[in-house]
């Protein structure tokens, strides 16, 4: 599979504190990937890391070959290393259409000035219809954010993030907030997502993971303890060890 992105060596101390210690892995054209592990483990910190909002103190990131480290987090983007949420930000009085249009506009660099004729352009508009087509969401298109439920929400998230075309995709906990019965809907969601795109999501409900992913990475004090098959993260003993714990155990027992 053809490489995307790549963390090598990456760390990061805030004084003592080390919420990175020397993290390497690699994302390529159509992963799956789980990040999980325990509160504080660092993993929002990493994804951090890798969109830019915070600066390693060693390592380097690239994408395609090319060295991103020194990047700004709109020139990754632009690069297609884009990322969602674990809460929405969405502009709640605009509608569904103009929020995924918003993200068009962005990438295509279309001033913001002529915002509300460029939403139904006949090439801006094709585009935010062909998105919400594919995540479920078109006969939405006309609502305001605010009505909608938070699922309903966290989905448009996703749809602003592939508005922006890209290439490495980065879930937050997609379905943080999402009614457990409703949680389905972003897995199917995620499901329909062109299978080129590199996909890490962050995520603490282990049944989510085993259904999403087709590698996990484990991180615990900022360290990547394990990487492999979600068949195998169970019986690693160090994951067991440092999260997982009963739910392992329970799993084995099914």
């Amino acid at each position: 599979m053809t490489e995307l992105f790549k963390a090598r060596n990456i760390s990061l101390a805030f004084g003592g504190l080390r919420v990175a210690q020397d993290v390497s892995f690699k994302l390529a054209a159509g992963d799956r990937v789980a990040l999980i592990g325990p509160n504080g483990a660092g993993k929002t910190t990493l994804v951090n890391l890798m969109t830019g909002d915070l600066a390693p103190g060693n390592g380097r990131f690239t994408m395609a070959g090319d060295d991103i480290t020194g990047f700004s987090i709109a020139e990754r983007v632009r690069r297609g290393l884009v990322r969602t949420f674990q809460t929405t930000r969405l502009f709640q009085t605009l509608t569904v259409a103009d929020n995924v249009a918003l993200a068009i506009m962005q990438r295509r660099r279309i001033t913001r000035r002529v915002f509300s004729a460029a939403t139904e352009r006949p090439d801006v508009r094709a585009e935010w219809l062909e998105i919400l087509a594919l995540l479920g969401l078109d006969r939405l298109a006309y609502r305001q954010v605010v009505e909608l439920a938070y699922g309903q929400q966290r989905l448009i998230e996703l749809a602003i993030g592939l508005a922006l075309h890209p290439k490495v995709l980065l879930l937050d906990e997609p379905a943080a907030g999402v009614p457990h019965d409703e949680a389905p809907k972003i897995l199917e969601a995620i499901d329909r997502l062109p299978p080129d795109i590199a996909v890490l999501m962050i995520e603490h409900d282990m049944d989510l993971v085993f259904k999403f992913a087709k590698r996990v990475l484990v991180l615990a004090a900022g360290r990547l303890i394990f990487e492999g098959a979600p068949s195998d993260v169970t019986a690693d003993h160090e994951v067991r060890r440092a999260y997982l714990g009963s739910y392992a155990d329970a799993r084995s027992a099914s």
